[in-house]
């Protein structure tokens, strides 16, 4: 019995960046393609097979132990984009300004699909889904460095609508206009009560 269901959602990405390892801020710098290999996007600030623990795990690691990388790329819902845009009032997020690997159209609920579900591309290319990527200030200075005003009421707008944290788990290579289809875990669930 196979573990991952493929399903009818197919989401295509609208966008891709990689956040430069000379980083000043978390902006990224749009790319049109690029490959993905086990490490992620080369030269990104996030690429690599390990990375070290920061705030969103201390409950499991003291800060900057050397931990797997499941944070790779951090991807994004064109659809909740526009949702958090509208209820910050501005016209339209930048991916930039949000740190973005990837934004994709087409998928319902992207942020909550679930842990381990894979988008994969028609080539073969293969991203596993961590988790849901938490809202956090970086983008919130960023926002308001462009749209002063704005900027503050990211991380409340955003809340469930981040998008979600991946590593590849085949490589190959993504573009823009590329189509991901999502694939889920054969798994009911938690329901411990």
């Amino acid at each position: 019995m196979p573990e991952l269901l493929p399903t009818d959602h197919v989401g295509t990405i609208l966008w891709m960046g990689m956040v430069p390892q000379n980083r000043e801020n978390i902006r990224s710098q749009a790319l049109d393609r690029a490959r993905a290999t086990h490490a992620g996007f080369e030269g990104d600030f996030h690429a690599g097979l390990t990375r070290p623990s920061c705030v969103r795990v201390k409950a499991q690691y003291p800060q900057g132990t050397e931990i797997r990388n499941t944070r790779q790329f951090s991807i994004l819902s064109a659809e909740e984009m526009a949702e958090i845009a509208a209820e910050i009032g501005v016209d339209t997020l930048d991916p930039r300004l949000l740190g973005a690997s990837i934004v994709v159209q087409g998928i319902p609920d992207f942020t909550h699909i679930p842990p381990s579900s894979r988008l994969q591309s028609e080539s073969g290319t293969t991203l596993t889904v961590d988790m849901l990527n938490g809202p956090c200030n970086l983008p919130a200075r960023e926002i308001e460095k462009e749209a002063e005003g704005h900027g503050k009421g990211f991380k409340a707008a955003a809340m469930g609508k981040r998008g979600v944290t991946a590593w590849v788990e085949r490589e190959g290579d993504l573009a823009v206009g590329d189509s991901l289809r999502l694939h889920v875990p054969a798994q009911r669930a938690w329901a411990p009560e």
